[in-house]
């Protein structure tokens, strides 16, 4: 209704706080992994820092273009995607000095950034773009790694890309209902998975303790790994 971020209880349906501030559709939210603070970003081309408990935002940052942000595993630092051509990392206790490293991509115009993850292990960092490709860039240097390509993506549909738990594949969704996955390290492409998918697969989340995932378009499927005999 009015770009105010809500926080739901699922033991009753029912919302228990609203996060006014943001005034246009926010397109990133990042949870802390260890304490009660979260992360937002907006088309209003900011930033801000919440903390569960108020519903006065803690910390605001004006950027120059459309964010993509995360906390990273240590819920210590995080990192902002900025403009779909830099990174930028901020340590939480003194973000307000500015981020204390910047890296810079060459700015690809047929597409945008859409979402920004680091791996499990803290050292990557995964940027997902609405076009045909991902990138895979260290999270201490800020190189390129890998580029991942040749998965469906023509109508420019925010795709979700996720590391395994243990930060050794990358696997995306594609618009014909296929899911690939790739050897982070490697970067070689290890299988494509047809989960008989109707449309565009927007979301994929792995689970952070078993071997199972989830995908969904607008239907959803669980993954189970198979042992062949």
């Amino acid at each position: 209704v009015s770009d105010t971020i809500r926080y739901l209880s699922l033991h009753d349906n029912k919302y228990i706080r609203y996060f006014p501030g943001h005034t246009k559709r926010v397109v990133a939210l990042s949870m802390s992994p260890v304490d009660d603070t979260f992360i937002s970003g907006s088309l209003d081309k900011t930033i801000r820092l919440w903390d569960l408990r108020s519903p006065n935002c803690q910390g605001l940052m004006h950027l120059q273009g459309k964010p993509v942000c995360s906390f990273d595993p240590e819920g210590l630092i995080f990192a902002a995607g900025v403009n779909s051509e830099m990174v930028k990392l901020y340590d939480l206790r003194s973000f307000d000095k500015g981020p204390f490293a910047t890296f810079k991509m060459q700015y690809d115009r047929t597409c945008e950034w859409t979402g920004l993850k680091f791996s499990n292990d803290g050292k990557l960092i995964l940027i997902s773009t609405n076009g045909g490709f991902i990138r895979l860039i260290d999270a201490f240097k800020g190189a390129i790694l890998h580029t991942f390509g040749g998965y469906n993506n023509s109508k420019a549909v925010t795709l979700e890309a996720s590391f395994t738990p243990d930060s050794q594949f990358i696997m995306i969704g594609s618009e014909d209902g296929k899911i690939h996955v790739w050897n982070g390290e490697s970067g070689m492409k290890v299988a494509v998975l047809d989960g008989k998918h109707t449309g565009p697969i927007t979301c994929l989340q792995f689970n952070p303790k078993f071997m199972t995932f989830a995908s969904a378009c607008s239907n959803m499927a669980f993954w189970l790994p198979t042992i062949d005999d």
